[in-house]
């Protein structure tokens, strides 16, 4: 290391560097979305665990989805809007680091989470009799809890590739919060190791999870056209065009963001796709189950009736 060299102890996010009229709009925009996220998943997670019609595999799954998106949410949101009304920007680097891992972490269970949640739905469609058998509780349980501690393991060893890296300069993150990509720019040493890493994750958690849920689909898709009921048919679509419209806003954006050449998305580009799927992402998933799922909306009626005064 040369002696000119020193040690970064915090950095500075630089955020959206726009207009500071702006940035004043930017965050009541951002903080309509953040609080909009953690009342919707408050909610989903608050009528699974109140009603028991809903006490299933699915609403089971649903729930640590929920958890995961207000925690992904409150992970980096709060920060960035401190940030938009604070001219001093600036967060200690073990902070930042740790900020890194546990947006790593919850990532990497979202995407476990919705390959869990395709099983499930291919499990209730293509084959029903075996489905109580197959999605027992304990099951549901032992998948829950391997999906919790893979992601975390996961994201450890992004932490300790990272951790071993001297940081030295620039002081500066192009970012509004300490995503992994721009962290490792910071580094005063060779990322190939890091970047290679990142790449194979990406194939572990996002392409092959997407390829798993697309194959689970293609057999949903086949048994709803064999179902002879008209409303049997209609539900299972529902149930499952919802489940697609969350997997594809998700891996759509995170592969884009961490596969594509990094040629074809700017620094500005990154952080556009950064917050569809660390805010817009976790704020849509509860509206899109309430919106398009008939027993979550059944299990509003019945908590707002039971909070109807006599």
């Amino acid at each position: 290391m040369g002696g000119n060299q020193t040690w970064i102890t915090e950095v500075t996010l630089l955020g959206f560097q726009v207009d500071p009229a702006l940035e004043f709009s930017l965050f009541g925009l951002f903080s309509l979305l953040y609080a909009l996220t953690l009342r919707g998943n408050g909610v989903i997670l608050g009528l699974i665990c109140l009603d028991t019609r809903l006490h299933t595999p699915m609403y089971f799954f649903l729930s640590h989805l929920a958890i995961v998106d207000m925690s992904y949410a409150s992970d980096n949101v709060p920060k960035m809007l401190t940030n938009l009304v604070n001219q001093k920007r600036t967060i200690s680097f073990v902070p930042c680091i740790m900020q890194t891992f546990l947006c790593l972490a919850f990532a990497h269970i979202e995407c476990v989470i919705l390959v869990v949640m395709s099983y499930d739905r291919y499990v209730a469609i293509c084959h029903p009799l075996h489905y109580t058998v197959i999605m027992s509780w304990r099951g549901c349980i032992i998948l829950a809890f391997s999906s919790w501690v893979f992601s975390f393991f996961l994201a450890l060893v992004h932490l300790l590739l990272i951790l071993r890296l001297p940081f030295c300069g620039p002081h500066e993150i192009n970012h509004f919060f300490c995503e992994i990509l721009s962290v490792l720019k910071l580094a005063c040493a060779d990322t190939w190791l890091n970047q290679v890493v990142i790449f194979v994750a990406c194939v572990f958690v996002l392409v092959g999870p997407l390829c798993l849920v697309l194959v689970s689909y293609s057999h949903i898709l086949v048994a709803i056209l064999r179902i002879r009921s008209g409303e049997g048919r209609r539900k299972a679509f529902s149930t499952c065009s919802s489940h697609l419209c969350v997997v594809g806003l998700f891996f759509g954006s995170a592969i884009v963001m961490y596969m594509a050449p990094t040629s074809h998305h700017p620094e500005e580009q990154q952080k556009i796709l950064s917050l569809f799927y660390s805010l817009v992402n976790p704020m849509l998933n509860p509206l899109i189950y309430s919106l398009r799922n008939v027993e979550v909306k059944g299990a509003l009626r019945r908590a707002l009736w039971k909070e109807r005064p006599m």
